[in-house]
């Protein structure tokens, strides 16, 4: 029989050497990471809790018992608070500090009631050595602290898996694992106290620091293996879930191992694609799959029901310390608002704000682009200028808000009869100009006079009266430009205005050319 504690202590001492070893790893390895200071403080306790245990069983006298075991009841009844707040910042849960230390109340209590025992008998009622072991071993017999001190136990251990059970269904698979393998962990000792308190454990020896132990190898594999202090569920949830950028986690092998809610607004097929390879979970957004493939920072645009949305999307690499690529991360950060800030810019940088066609700048750079853009064996143009007769007379007569009307409306007239044929500006004033690329002289003269007639039969209604107005039209062509493709506008621009110079000679509201003109 006596082997047979030899046996026991043995298991005891191992678990109280590898409960030192988690605690001394710990502390060199992740003694900064979130929630791991509880860890180390509570595998400490527990070697010494099971050391002093070991000793306790050593002891060949009532007195040596009762002297470890007060060794013992320095340091248990604080374990379990420390695994409560383990389980606290593990979700995210940060204590005021009163409530802390009202925690740390029982325990005290526990610890003080304990060692005045035999004053007032409230915590062991009676200590002795059991009459049928064949070893000496405490023969404890309960006060009602002791139950106190249990059922405060107990609540800890309890409140520690309930806090990590709610976490359980918000959390994606991995998290879960780490999850359950936590709450496995504090399952284990109490099953162990279970058959302790009710006397069915062998010759009465504790079986508690052992499994207490075996609790913490569960939490190391959830420490280590799955770095549950790195990524804690309820960070991701509150931190990672809420951001506003959308994220993608990658392993190195290109699957995807983690995304947040946020990436679902512009992938929606992402919902069930844990382990997948990213272009594979892509689906049908081939365009953001090939800009993904690159992993060049860009800009992507999502269309959908909504509208259309900008995103930035930037690439990260999370490497180890040895430089070896553990992860990459894909953030899509929204610059919608920043996008349009810019369209309305560009739109006030280019396009006059009272007729919303190109300013003269404007008209001029994009002309030019088109003539670059056609061979120079090929590149003909037409250009048209027209501008409003009498429109002195308006503004003098009617007053300056009726000729923004009348310019208003002519411009928008010019545009729809235009079809997308060429580009149109505001040259000046009531002056306007189009360029039509890949067009002759023949075919600008139907367009000029079609602006011509839908004008002449406009009216503005202006005071309460009907006001109508003409224009006149010069053409020119522009056939194998020069290089310098602004002297060769610039050239049809003075080619144009002398034909429309001539119109309002020949009476107003027609349209003349320049090889008119110099027929003439």
């Amino acid at each position: 029989m006596v082997e047979e504690l030899y046996f026991y202590r043995l298991i005891i001492i191992l678990a109280g050497v590898l409960s030192l070893i988690l605690s001394v790893f710990s502390y060199f390895k992740l003694k900064n990471a979130p929630g791991a200071r509880p860890y180390i403080i509570v595998t400490l306790l527990s070697a010494v809790f099971t050391f002093s245990y070991a000793f306790e069983l050593a002891g060949t006298t009532l007195k040596e018992i009762k002297f470890w075991l007060g060794m013992e009841y320095m340091v248990m009844p604080y374990i379990p608070v420390f695994i409560l707040l383990m389980c606290f910042e593990y979700v995210g849960i940060k204590l005021r500090q009163r409530y802390v230390f009202i925690l740390f109340g029982p325990p005290l209590i526990t610890v003080f009631m304990h060692h005045t025992n035999e004053l007032h008998h409230l915590y062991y009622v009676s200590v002795g050595l059991l009459a049928d072991a064949p070893f000496p071993i405490a023969d404890l017999e309960y006060g009602p602290f002791f139950y106190v001190h249990s059922l405060y136990l107990f609540l800890c251990l309890a409140i520690s898996i309930i806090i990590l059970l709610m976490q359980v269904k918000k959390s994606v698979f991995r998290f879960r694992i780490q999850l359950l393998t936590m709450i496995a962990g504090l399952f284990v000792p109490i099953f162990a106290n279970f058959f302790y308190l009710n006397e069915l454990s062998p010759y009465g020896i504790d079986l508690g620091p052992v499994t207490m132990s075996l609790s913490f190898i569960l939490h190391g594999i959830a420490l280590f293996s799955f770095k549950m202090f790195n990524v804690r569920p309820i960070a991701r949830e509150r931190v990672f879930d809420n951001m506003l950028e959308g994220v993608i986690v990658l392993d190195d092998n290109g699957a995807i191992v983690d995304f947040n809610k946020s990436i679902l607004r512009v992938i929606p097929s992402l919902s069930n694609s844990i382990g997948k390879g990213i272009h594979k979970a892509l689906g049908k957004h081939e365009n953001l799959a090939e800009l993904i493939s690159r992993r060049e920072e860009c800009e992507y645009e999502h269309v959908d029901e909504a509208g259309s949305s900008h995103y930035q999307v930037r690439f990260s690499r999370v490497e180890n310390t040895k430089g070896v690529l553990l992860s990459n991360i894909i953030t899509f950060v929204n610059i919608t608002e920043r996008v349009e800030l810019q369209r309305q810019l560009t739109q006030f940088a280019n396009y006059d704000g009272l007729t919303k066609v190109c300013n003269r700048r404007y008209f001029m750079d994009q002309s030019a682009a088109l003539l670059k853009s056609g061979t120079r064996k090929e590149c003909k143009a037409a250009l048209i200028m027209f501008d409003i007769d009498h429109f002195k007379v308006i503004n003098d007569t009617y007053g300056h808000e009726a000729g923004d009307i009348v310019l208003s409306e002519i411009a928008h007239l010019a545009k729809v009869s235009l079809e997308k044929q060429g580009i149109i500006g505001r040259y000046g004033g009531e002056e306007f100009i189009i360029l039509l690329p890949s067009k002759e002289m023949e075919d600008a003269k139907k367009l000029a006079d079609k602006i011509r007639l839908s004008i002449s039969n406009f009216s503005a209604s202006v005071g309460g009266k009907d006001l109508r107005v003409t224009a006149s039209f010069g053409i020119s062509v522009i056939q194998n430009p020069p290089s310098n493709h602004v002297e060769a506008i610039n050239n049809a621009i003075r080619e144009a205005d002398q034909a429309l110079y001539a119109a309002k000679n020949s009476g107003r509201n027609n349209v003349q050319t320049y090889a008119e003109v110099q027929l003439a």
